[in-house]
């Protein structure tokens, strides 16, 4: 059995955040239906057809999940929503501001009808305060909270090559819903959660806030490398390859001068690690002309006999055949309304369940008419509710 096997989950969602906690709570076994707009849909669907037709973040974060299409302008819809709340035991939302509120969507609203109900609101700015109301997508967040201000190079500052302050927000919620279900095994009743975009990404900001109490200069963008701790970073090899490593104190600065640089007199020259900040630009010229006489394979096996942590600079094409994820069965196939696709398991492992359901991503609306049916509609009533373009 799996963790959440029984659960209702029903979610007004769209883009990341929402759906990717949502995926992962289907993950672990909920049935989540996710509503939404007649012959649209999530915009997400629309960002792009690198999936087999479908969109890759679509696919990413909407399997396992039923697709239930209502027009909430609608009231035909609106009293099927109703309805489908009545039964669910966790609502998940992202729409825009006061949006549900304005549909009697709210905790407060569906506490008397479902007292049990857990209700998570996910915005960008959170309820109250003067950004209330303001638009956020991934990349204003990451604006807002100083993330691109400290990622990048000194030329240039950067996002994330992926939706950060959406995962941040999305992995918040995940777990927050987990932990108003346990409370709720406690006390019988459910709760509302708010997850704000800003504070999930604030939170992950405590390294350079720290960094900077009190006026202190923030941590220089250092692209690849790290900005407090040398040698940390790609190299490039003699054959053009890169290499990551990481030298995190002198114990292992010893070891690295000692097994991989091959210079044992170094060490006691540059110990610790702000002289070794202060001289990067030495040592590097050091570095690259020990590292231009390796093969990139060359240069990782000096780095495990020391047990220097280190890495291969991977692009996606390597991911997809990592040699680690291929030796852990790390891979299922999942089936997208154009046809099958490789699909990553889920990194959580609960010994003795059964594995997570891996089920296909929906077509807008696949499954309207099976959830109408199970809420008590005929097809006559069906009928009208299409004529009336509520589904």
């Amino acid at each position: 059995m799996r963790p959440l096997q029984g659960m209702l989950v029903v979610t007004l969602e769209h883009a990341i955040a929402a759906p990717f906690c949502t995926r992962q709570l289907a993950d672990l076994g909920a049935r989540v239906i996710k509503v939404e707009r007649p012959g649209e849909g999530d915009f997400a669907r629309a960002y792009d057809t690198r999936t087999r037709g479908s969109a890759s973040h679509f696919v990413w974060c909407n399997r396992s999940k039923e697709s239930l299409t209502l027009d909430l302008k609608n009231p035909g819809a609106r009293e099927v929503l109703q309805k489908l709340v009545e039964r669910a035991d966790v609502l998940v939302q992202n729409l825009a501001p006061g949006a549900a509120a304005r549909m009697g969507l709210d905790h407060a609203s569906l506490t008397p009808v479902n007292p049990r109900l857990v209700v998570c609101d996910i915005s960008g700015y959170g309820d109250g305060g003067p950004y209330t109301e303001k638009k956020a997508y991934d990349l204003l967040i990451q604006s807002e909270s100083g993330f691109v201000s400290v990622t990048g190079t000194p030329e240039q500052p950067s996002k994330a090559g992926l939706s950060i302050a959406d995962i941040a927000a999305g992995m918040y919620a995940y777990s927050s819903v987990l932990a108003a279900l346990l409370e709720r095994g406690r006390t019988g009743g459910g709760q509302r959660l708010e997850i704000s975009m800003l504070e999930a990404m604030s939170e992950w900001m405590g390294y350079p806030l720290n960094y900077t109490l009190n006026g202190q200069p923030p941590p220089a963008r250092a692209g690849a490398s790290h900005a407090a701790i040398y040698p940390y970073g790609p190299f490039t090899c003699g054959d053009g390859k890169s290499v990551v490593l990481g030298v995190q104190h002198d114990r292992e600065w010893t070891a690295f001068c000692e097994k991989v640089l091959r210079q044992p007199g170094l060490a006691e020259q540059y110990l610790g690690n702000a002289n070794r900040l202060a001289q990067q630009d030495k040592l590097l010229g050091i570095i690259d002309a020990v590292f231009s006489k390796l093969t990139a394979a060359q240069l990782i096996e000096r780095l495990e006999e020391a047990q220097i942590a280190n890495a291969q600079l991977n692009e996606m094409a390597d991911l997809w055949k990592h040699p680690q994820l291929l030796a852990r069965q790390r891979w299922a196939e999942i089936d997208t309304p154009g046809g099958p696709v490789p699909a990553l398991f889920p990194p959580h492992h609960v010994a003795g369940n059964a594995p997570p359901p891996m089920g296909p991503v929906p077509a807008l609306g696949q499954h309207t008419d099976s959830i109408l049916t199970e809420l008590g509609y005929n097809v006559d009533d069906i009928a009208r509710l299409r004529a009336a373009r509520a589904v």
